[in-house]
């Protein structure tokens, strides 16, 4: 096995640097992106005529869609290729949308599929959720969310016969596609949160298809869209995602059990109870400090494929205070867990013995832990060790200017309730 490579710091996060190929690509959609129009109307019948389908089923989705669309539109910052980026997602969501809902009223015996007693990792990005995430998912009896998957739940009925009959399936080159472009426009990201074609994905993805999710936070500082999001109760769109892992579990059947993660949760158990009432909750944490650091990193990094200009300090103190808020919602919250269907992860715990935690996990959620699991789990860790990309070093300070001391003190009581090990 190769040497880890260093740890780095990023020192163009205000000034981002691109290859030249992606500096011309950018560059050249200007036109396209000023064309494009950001309304619901206009969405909706793009997507409808791309699919030739009209049923988007309940119609509720207009409204936070149209907040939304609001939100990205008005964003000064926004790029031609951040316009063209939004645009194209938003349009792919509606298609998603509009193939669901196709597909269940074809079989309409995919809502009496059952979504039995899924497991939930519930924690800020950062806690060490993406790799127990991954553990967890290399076991066979589990079923996850690929990325490829995530991103076009159902194919369109041409291409599902392809597939049907043997064929390959398109959405895997389409995805491996769309990551060789982001590896290229930013190939530090990995060093965060490596992205493969088959990599276990989030399923804020699904919950997109019906347009209110946290994933949008990461379009932009967008605060029109954080407040209608935060201030709506979550129980509807949450059902809209049992409906769509009800339509995976009939296309695919892989697993008996789903695993699945967030952050949003964090801030979401109410709804998530009354969905998923079975579920098993597994909630990481991590000193808040170095989560802010490495958060706030990762969206100011990523902010140079959407944003004209890049303000760091600016994203900084908008993940600062939003993983604030949501700490605070899963301490208020944290007691209507069931206890005996949920288990507390510290990280430095996790990272001394993952697949020790992992056992621990199973059994709360009752899962068999057999031999043949935790060789699953060996392998997978011999082939994907953990920082092989290498890392990065963080400096809140100097690249956001927030104080660390200071926001250890803001969250005390939090650090304190869970008996989190602070980070130097």
């Amino acid at each position: 096995m190769s040497a880890r490579p260093a740890s780095i710091h990023i020192d163009d996060l205000a000034d981002p640097q691109f290859a030249p190929r992606i500096a011309a690509m950018m560059q050249s959609v200007a036109p396209i992106a000023a064309e494009l129009s950001f309304t619901t109307d206009a969405l909706v019948a793009q997507a409808t005529a791309e699919t030739g389908l009209d049923d988007f089923g309940d119609e509720s989705f207009r409204e936070p869609l149209g907040v939304l669309l609001g939100a990205l539109d008005s964003h000064q910052e926004r790029s031609a290729m951040g316009r063209v980026s939004a645009h194209s997602q938003i349009l792919q969501l509606l298609r998603n949308r509009l193939l669901v809902e196709d597909l269940v009223r074809e079989h309409p015996e995919i809502l009496d599929v059952p979504v039995d007693r899924p497991i939930f990792i519930v924690g800020q990005p950062r806690t060490g959720t993406t790799h127990l995430h991954n553990l967890i998912s290399s076991d066979p009896a589990m079923r996850s969310l690929p990325y490829w998957e995530s991103l076009e739940p159902v194919l369109p009925a041409d291409e599902r016969a392809v597939v049907a009959a043997g064929g390959d399936d398109p959405r895997r080159e389409r995805t491996g596609a769309g990551l060789a472009i982001l590896d290229e426009a930013m190939p530090h990201f990995k060093r965060m949160h490596e992205m493969t074609v088959d990599h276990v994905h989030e399923e804020i993805q699904l919950l997109a298809i019906d347009f209110s999710t946290m994933l949008f936070e990461t379009m932009g500082v967008l605060p029109a869209w954080k407040d209608w999001y935060v201030a709506h109760d979550q129980t509807r769109h949450y059902e809209f995602l049992r409906k769509v892992l009800q339509v995976l579990q009939q296309q695919r059947p892989a697993g008996a059990r789903w695993v699945l993660k967030s952050p949003q949760h964090l801030e979401q158990f109410q709804p998530l109870l009354r969905v998923f009432p079975d579920a098993t909750f597994v909630v990481t944490h991590r000193d808040p400090v170095a989560v802010i650091a490495s958060n706030a990193t990762m969206l100011a990094y990523t902010a140079r494929l959407s944003h004209a200009v890049v303000d760091p300090k600016y994203i900084g103190r908008y993940w600062s205070d939003r993983i604030e808020e949501m700490l605070r919602a899963g301490m208020r919250d944290h007691e209507l867990l069931p206890a005996a269907q949920t288990i507390d992860v510290a990280f430095d715990e996790f990272m001394a013995d993952d697949v020790a935690m992992v056992e621990r996990i199973y059994e709360v959620a009752e899962q068999p832990f057999t031999d043949e699991v935790r060789g699953a789990m060996d392998d997978f860790m011999a082939d994907h060790p953990r920082g092989r990309h290498g890392g990065l070093k963080y400096d809140l300070q100097g690249d956001f200017g927030i104080d660390p001391k200071e926001r250890r003190a803001a969250l005390k009581d939090y650090t304190d309730r869970f008996q989190v090990t602070l980070e130097d």
